[in-house]
């Protein structure tokens, strides 16, 4: 059988894209569930705050 030929999209995605899961429990977890969820683009969010500590840490140094 052929194998799919991979799109440029794909390719691109296979070299340079990384992927990060987190799990979160409902029952102690809920207020971080909450506020991801309450914002429209959880990605951005979540990249925004890691820039804000790296950040702050570089000014703590």
């Amino acid at each position: 059988m052929c194998e799919r030929k991979q799109t440029p999209q794909e390719r691109y995605a296979a070299k340079y894209k990384k992927q990060f899961k987190i799990d979160c429990i409902t029952t102690t977890e809920q207020d971080i569930i909450e506020k991801l969820e309450s914002v429209p683009n959880k990605a951005g969010y979540i990249k925004q705050l890691i820039r804000a500590d790296i950040a702050a840490s570089k000014t703590k140094d």
